[in-house]
């Protein structure tokens, strides 16, 4: 039996609105959050009982965020993209360390990043990152470790983010 729809938003919805700002500024992020969830509401009655519904609402924020890229391409907004915040009311510090983080995040290559979002905000393994970003979880999984090692040789951390 499936959980009702507000289950499914207070479950997944922190996941999917930190996939989406990775992927975009804070106001796109916003904006792709929010259509995810209209779209998923319309289209939530005819999905299969036994869905991946993480994988699932990824995939539709990974395209609703390509929307809102496309949509205001030129638009120049003054948050950065991927302000990641982990918990509800994050200190100064933490604020600090986040922007930082996600701001050399999105300078990876787009598929090293989108993998990192996808693997470590989404929490979706390499077969599901594949399935939305076309190619193999080996690829995805090569992306993801590319991804990584940029981020520890930029940060000089070798604990950072461990091996999956």
């Amino acid at each position: 039996m499936k959980q009702p729809f507000e289950y499914i938003v207070q479950q997944h919805g922190v996941s999917i609105l930190r996939v989406c700002r990775a992927l975009s500024d804070e106001h796109r992020a916003q904006d792709a959050w929010s259509e995810t969830f209209l779209a998923a509401l319309r289209a939530y009655p005819e999905l299969d009982a036994e869905a991946n519904v993480q994988a699932w609402l990824v995939r539709i924020a990974h395209n609703k965020a390509i929307d809102e890229l496309r949509r205001r391409p030129r638009e120049q907004l003054h948050e950065e993209p991927g302000t990641l915040q982990s918990s509800p009311d994050p200190g100064p510090a933490e604020q600090a360390q986040n922007r930082e983080l996600w701001h050399l995040v999105s300078l990876l290559p787009e598929k090293q990043r989108l993998v990192v979002a996808y693997r470590y905000l989404g929490d979706l393994d390499y077969r599901q990152i594949a399935q939305i970003l076309g190619g193999t979880s080996q690829a995805a999984r090569r992306a993801s470790a590319d991804g990584i090692a940029n981020l520890r040789r930029i940060l000089g951390d070798e604990n950072f983010l461990g091996d999956n």
